[in-house]
Parts: C-alpha cells; sequence; structure tokens
C-alpha cells in the first residue's frame, strides 16, 4: 500500500518532538514535507469520508478486495488501543486527502512490542515521494508510542502489502523492512454443494450470544496463543471487535464439550462491500480451536455449519485470512471446506529498538 522515494518529513506532538530532517521547516506543529503544496494532519472522525474516498480511490487500481465506508472507518476510532492523535496523519492537496498511515500499538510486547502500520497513496499522486515519507513518518512516531507504553523493550514496526504489488515490496526492501510471513487470502462460492461435515460425538455448537462472548474470548485467545504476531484481547479490545456494525453473530458459533468451550468462529459481513460489488460475501476474520479440540474435526464442523447458515441466509460467498506456515494446518482445513486461494500479501518488519 506504501510507494515512492526516500522520506523527508517530521512530527512534533507535545512533549515529543521528533528531529526535522536538514532542510526541513515547522508549519504549525504538524507532520511537513518536501511538498509544500500539500497539508499534513491528523486523521479525526470528521474525516471518514475523505479517507473512504481515498480507500475507494485505492481499491481501483490496487484490486485488494477492500471495500469500507464511512461507517467501517469512523468505528476505528473506537479501538482502545489507537491514538490517533499521534499515531495517525493524513495527507491533503486541497480537500481531497491523497495519502494517510495509521499506527496500531498492540497489547502486549512479547518478547518485541510489534506495532502495525497501515496506510496508502491515491494512485494520482503516486511517484512523487509521499509514500516514503509516510513510511518515514511512521518509523518516527512510532517510538514515543511504544516508550509510553513498553519502556526499554524491543520494538518492531510490521506493514503489509500484496505479493503481486511490486511498488510496494521494493519501497519496504529500500527502507530496511524484511519479508517475514506470507499470509493467503482464501474464498470460497457458496454453492448447494458445499462440503458437509458432522459435528464430533459429544460437542454442542451453538450461536453467539452476549452471555457466551467471554467464552468466545477464552477460546480466541487460548487458540492463537502460539500464532505469530497475536497477542491476547483485553477487556476492551474484545468489546470493541464484538461491536463492530460488520459483527454478525448469526454466523458466528461456538462449539462446547459439556460445559467447556473449544472452538469459536466469528464472522463479519461488511455492506460496504455490498453496495460496491452487488454481491453479500461473508468475511470470518477468526476460527480458533483450543487443544483439547484440535484434531478432531469440531473446526471442520464449525466452518461448514457457518457456511451452509450464511448461504440460506442469501450470502453468495466467503473470504478470511490465514497464515501460510499456520502451526494448526489451518491452510489445509480451509482447502477441504472449499476455499481457494485468491491472493497473498507479505508481513514486511524492521525492527526499530533492541
Amino acid at each position: 500500500m506504501f510507494f515512492e522515494r526516500p522520506w523527508a518529513i517530521a512530527v512534533e506532538s507535545g512533549a515529543d518532538e521528533i528531529a526535522l530532517p536538514s532542510g526541513a521547516v515547522r508549519l504549525h506543529n504538524r507532520p511537513v514535507s518536501s511538498h509544500p503544496e500539500f497539508d499534513w494532519r491528523p486523521l479525526d472522525r470528521g474525516q471518514v469520508r475523505a479517507w473512504a474516498n481515498l480507500v475507494a480511490a485505492m481499491e481501483v487500481v490496487d484490486h485488494q478486495d477492500e471495500h469500507l465506508g464511512e461507517e467501517d472507518l469512523a468505528e476505528e476510532f473506537d479501538d482502545p488501543e489507537a491514538d490517533y492523535a499521534r499515531g495517525s496523519v493524513a495527507v491533503y492537496c486541497g480537500h481531497t486527502m491523497i495519502g494517510f498511515s495509521v499506527l496500531s500499538p498492540r497489547t502486549a510486547a512479547e518478547p518485541v512490542h510489534e506495532m502495525r502500520l497501515d496506510g496508502g497513496v491515491h494512485p494520482a499522486y503516486r511517484g512523487r515521494g509521499i509514500g516514503s515519507e509516510l513510511l518515514g513518518w511512521a518509523e518516527q512516531a512510532a517510538r514515543p508510542l511504544h516508550a509510553r507504553r513498553f519502556p526499554g523493550r524491543p520494538l518492531s514496526l510490521e506493514g503489509h502489502c500484496l505479493a503481486r504489488n511490486e511498488g510496494a515490496v521494493a519501497l519496504f526492501s529500500a527502507h530496511g523492512y524484511a519479508p517475514t510471513r506470507w499470509f493467503l487470502r482464501m474464498s470460497c462460492e457458496l454453492t448447494p454443494d458445499l462440503p458437509a461435515a458432522q459435528v464430533p460425538a459429544g460437542v454442542q455448537v451453538v450461536g453467539f450470544t452476549p452471555d457466551r462472548s467471554d467464552d468466545a474470548r477464552l477460546v480466541r485467545d487460548d487458540a492463537f496463543r502460539d500464532h505469530w504476531g497475536s497477542t491476547k484481547n483485553t477487556d476492551e479490545t474484545w468489546a470493541h471487535f464484538v461491536g463492530y456494525g460488520a459483527f454478525r453473530p448469526a454466523y458466528s458459533f461456538l462449539a462446547y464439550e459439556g460445559s467447556e468451550p473449544l472452538s469459536v468462529i466469528v464472522s463479519h459481513e461488511y455492506d460496504c462491500y455490498t453496495r460496491a460489488t452487488g454481491r453479500r460475501e461473508l468475511y470470518i476474520p477468526t476460527v480458533g480451536t483450543r487443544r483439547a479440540g484440535r484434531n478432531r474435526g469440531i473446526a471442520t464442523a464449525l466452518l461448514s455449519h457457518t457456511l451452509r447458515a450464511a448461504r440460506a441466509d442469501g450470502l453468495v460467498s466467503a473470504t478470511l485470512d490465514v497464515d501460510a506456515d499456520s502451526p494448526t494446518g489451518a491452510v489445509g482445513l480451509y482447502q477441504r471446506a472449499g476455499f481457494v486461494l485468491q491472493d497473498t500479501w507479505i508481513a514486511q518488519v524492521k525492527r526499530l529498538i533492541g
């Protein structure tokens, strides 16, 4: 999602001052760059329309199959771990947002605080160094955010890009990022001949309800404790996750053995995606099974149950993202359920501290 040439950008935020590159100037304590005609400011809720327009313009060229509306982006400001005042920036040309960068701190540094980075540049403004300036801004802004949360601990910055996006891959490489992990975007058409899977004996599948939310969180955190880049949820981050407008409890389920929760699947449906494509698609951000429930066919049954429920309600496809080197063999599970490879994302990582 990033492009261009070496950066020359700085930011000053309260007591946390970041040094300016040689020859740069300050302007009202905002980030400034080699493009004086552009305005740099933190993202806030009042900018969601401009942000959504930028995301849509990027999708036309980049074909990431990601459609986010104003309502989706507005919810990002409710993230309890986010600090948009210090950890985000938007670039404007007049009234048009032409670039953005957002930092997402994590809930733990185990053993490294791996802060996440998202961003992009409007296709009409690529090739002018804006992407590199955004990337450089992120590397500088990440340090004081990290120092507030995990002083003295190592810090890495993790960006991501499609493997087929040669410009983004080259940019990350030029700035010292290493391709570290590959994630597969997999999709499945919800046809009448979806593979069926029986629920194992002694296991009960039930729908996601508010009184089962704590069980779902327990399963998710336990299931992902051996997964790359995963950290536990806090009360606040979990409430935010299951509070998304896109969350669909009707297609989210848990599997129990007696009173013990063993597996969970959480589903989203994005109205903006439907408006943009004319297709109702299920997105599955979480499928997790605790160790006591693995290799018993529970996750397979839960996934089959979910896909069939979605199809019965008029959804026509499903997508999910999975670590290509998942320690639980999740790729094979999804293939058996009818999912096929759609795209490959690369996690690009750079150590900043320690």
